[in-house]
């Protein structure tokens, strides 16, 4: 699986910390691959009335702990290579603090600063 930059910057500080633990290299197989990625098109009737397909990633890292926990990114360069390391990032919080929930981020490929308060909320109910 070929990643990118960010996921790939994340894999390097998470081996980093495996080898610290001695980390065994099945469970670094686990933890180092997300368990689900989603991309899905999210259409939305703006308020001029024209339909805009957006695009929306939702990523479960890691469920060992307990449901997947993270919020929604929208921003108009988000992509799946950034959700799939701010899921990761979430996963190992989750573990550090022991909170019982796995790793999971959102995002939405949009500029919430161009639109409205009803349109973002129709986008994230679509989400």
């Amino acid at each position: 699986m070929e990643h990118g930059p960010i996921f790939g910057a994340m894999l390097q500080e998470f081996d980093g910390a495996a080898r610290l633990l001695n980390l065994e290299p099945g469970i670094w197989k686990i933890l180092t691959s997300p368990k689900r990625q989603i991309i899905v098109a999210c259409p939305v009737q703006m308020d001029n009335g024209e339909i805009e397909v957006f695009t929306g990633y939702r990523v479960q890292y890691n469920i060992t702990l307990g449901p997947a926990k993270g919020g929604i990114r929208y921003h108009p360069g988000v992509n799946l290579d950034e959700v799939t390391a701010l899921a990761a990032w979430m996963t190992w919080k989750c573990a550090v603090a022991n909170i019982p929930f796995g790793g999971g981020k959102g995002g939405v490929i949009c500029d919430p600063t161009k639109m409205s308060k009803r349109e973002v909320e129709a986008l994230t109910r679509r989400y």
